[in-house]
């Protein structure tokens, strides 16, 4: 976890701090994510929160209008009745919202409700949504890193190369077969099969610049996910103090890359030969005869013009999380 300060160090903190005690809570709510029952779940959220006596307001988002607008929306609400911005969804939709709500001075609540949850798991929130909804009215408030990539937030990764084209292809398997990890290795399977490509890199950090011939270059911010593909330690706790993470893979056929799937899956990554990993707090990446490149934020993908930067927002999120007693094992 990462450390949680005390109430009221800055006017901002004691601000969210109010807002965290006293105000409502607007929900950005994703019906579509992870496989639950929508109705079943706002619910369950409902009746924790007002049994805790706090008011509350469901914007759902149900495609008619964009996610990043609603989000705008629930902090524009938050900052005039001085309340919490609260993303329930995966990791897609926490991610809109964070972006919105970062540098607004609204503190941030989120309810797990994805696939894979790593940035809930992460911060040691609850999947289940009424756990998860308690945390919201007694948690605290943790300054929680924020990664960007051009300006576009991250919370978990950020890539380029195959790891966008295995996310927009897992995306289209998803549609047809349904939401589960074991499509998404399926559908991870099959784009490996099919890639060919090798991205030309040129990176710069810190005064240091190198060439890279890479299949996808892959920027975490978020230790749980380094650790369970099994990333060297010492990058995962990088994270922890303020830097991002790089993993690249060298140049390697097809056989080779599901070998590295498999390692992935394994938690063991960071044995392999193929990898090269390292750590920073700003880089710039131009791809070589690439005026703009597919970017995958979160499992979102974007195009965006390169160069690219990637590095650590100078704010962090003001993140609601459990108190001890009620912080999560990761599983």
């Amino acid at each position: 976890m990462q450390r949680v300060y005390a109430f009221g160090m800055t006017d901002t903190r004691e601000f969210a701090s109010q807002a965290a005690r006293q105000g409502p809570f607007f929900i950005v709510f994703n019906a579509g994510a992870g496989h639950r029952d929508a109705e079943a779940e706002k619910q369950a959220i409902g009746r924790v929160l007002q049994a805790g006596g706090r008011d509350f307001e469901f914007l759902a988002f149900d495609e008619t209008e964009p996610i990043d607008v609603l989000a705008r929306r629930a902090v524009a609400l938050a900052k005039a009745r001085q309340g919490v911005v609260v993303a329930a969804g995966g990791d897609g939709t926490i991610n809109a919202v964070a972006n919105a709500v970062l540098g607004s001075g609204c503190p941030f609540g989120v309810l797990p409700q994805g696939t894979f949850n790593y940035f809930g798991r992460d911060n040691a929130i609850s999947q289940d949504s009424g756990k998860a909804a308690r945390v919201l009215l007694s948690g605290l408030i943790s300054p929680v890193q924020a990664g960007k990539v051009n300006g576009r937030l991250f919370l978990v990764n950020a890539s380029v190369g195959l790891y966008p084209q295995i996310l927009e292809d897992r995306e289209a398997w998803k549609q047809q077969l349904g939401r589960s990890r074991f499509v998404a290795f399926l559908a991870g399977m099959a784009t490996l099969l099919q890639s060919r490509r090798q991205l030309q890199l040129r990176i710069e950090s810190a005064g240091q610049a190198a060439s890279l011939r890479t299949p996808t270059l892959f920027v975490g911010n978020n230790r749980l996910q380094l650790t369970r593909a099994g990333i060297d330690a010492q990058h995962a706790e990088a994270v922890a103090q303020g830097q991002l993470a790089a993993v690249a893979v060298r140049p390697i056929g097809t056989l080779a890359l599901f070998g590295l799937l498999l390692r992935g899956l394994l938690g063991r990554l960071g044995d392999a030969d193929n990898i090269r990993s390292f750590s920073f707090r700003r880089l710039t990446v131009t791809p070589r005869g690439m005026k703009r490149i597919k970017v995958a934020t979160d499992g979102e993908i974007v195009w965006m013009q390169t160069p690219l930067v990637f590095e650590v927002a100078p704010e962090p999120l003001l993140l609601l999380v459990p108190t001890p007693a009620d912080q999560v094992k990761v599983e």
